[in-house]
């Protein structure tokens, strides 16, 4: 376990003038979404391609968060184009979300399916199956952490007879995640993914340091103590059931910044500390 308690100095950095188009973003579900509400975008999950102009064979689902009542684009694109930048083949997963009527696990099920549809065509990226992890921030880091945790939860059965493919990332990247809806619970995502009166079945399921058990995926955990929207301990709790399994983990704890430090456009030390990790797990070079 790594904790880093320094002071952050941020500097803006010069944008590319341009930028080559995105992939199309693909349906996630084709023939409609499991328990659809309706047939507007809110109601059909997309994936969209970002292709780096070297690939180097690793892939990441890249989750933005948004309290699970908005998908917040500035961390879709900009993050994906930087992965782009170091060989990563990114794909932005927009999810169903609570303040459309979907509650848990409808979300969950786009990410299984996100991960099942990068696999499945694997060849057509020239990515390598062995090497596509998950990156999410905030409720997308709770959605990271539910793919993890409970896979199962997200499955839905399958008609078309496909041959069965693995919805495990092979890492995870948690960057200042929601992590439980019982320790000083982020009340907007709560609500949002579990309702106003969940039970207390579905709290426990949804409280991902109760979750988290032995053979998962290496993950790559940051956070801010001064974070004021989602407490630090929900990193902590998290790290602290890794550590108790014996999950392969990375914690950073950096001493500034309130939720959503770190975005592109700012120089954080977080993305150099992801960079070293990432070389390490062989997912750039």
């Amino acid at each position: 376990m790594i904790l880093k308690l320094i002071p952050v100095v941020v500097f803006l950095l010069t944008a590319p003038a341009t930028l080559d188009a995105a992939e199309p973003p693909i349906t996630l579900w084709p023939q409609g979404a499991p328990g659809a509400l309706g047939t507007t975008a809110k109601d059909i999950p997309t994936l969209t391609p970002y292709l780096p102009a070297k690939a180097n064979g690793s892939a990441m689902v890249l989750i933005p968060g948004g309290s699970y009542s908005g998908i917040f684009e500035r961390q879709g694109e900009p993050f994906a184009r930087w992965l782009n930048e170091h060989g990563i083949t990114v794909f932005v997963l927009r999810y169903r979300l609570g303040s459309a009527g979907y509650r848990y696990p409808a979300q969950l099920q786009d990410a299984v399916q996100a991960m099942r549809h990068v696999r499945r065509n694997a060849a057509q990226w020239k990515i390598e199956t062995t090497r596509v992890g998950v990156m999410g921030f905030s409720a997308g880091g709770h959605l990271v952490s539910t793919l993890i945790n409970r896979p199962e939860d997200g499955e839905v059965r399958s008609t078309d007879n496909a041959e069965p493919v693995s919805a495990r990332p092979d890492l995870a990247i948690l960057c200042y995640p929601v992590i439980s809806m019982i320790t000083k619970p982020h009340a907007t995502s709560r609500r949002n993914l579990i309702g106003p009166a969940p039970s207390d079945e579905i709290i426990r399921k949804t409280s991902s340091e109760l979750q988290v058990r032995p053979g998962l995926p290496p993950c790559f955990v940051w956070h801010t103590g001064e974070d004021k929207m989602v407490p630090v301990d929900h990193s902590l709790l998290f790290a602290a059931a890794l550590q108790q399994h014996g999950v392969p983990y990375e914690l950073h704890i950096y001493q500034h910044g309130d939720h959503g430090t770190g975005l592109m456009g700012t120089d954080h030390p977080w993305m150099g500390d992801l960079l070293f990790w990432l070389r390490a797990q062989r997912f750039v070079e």
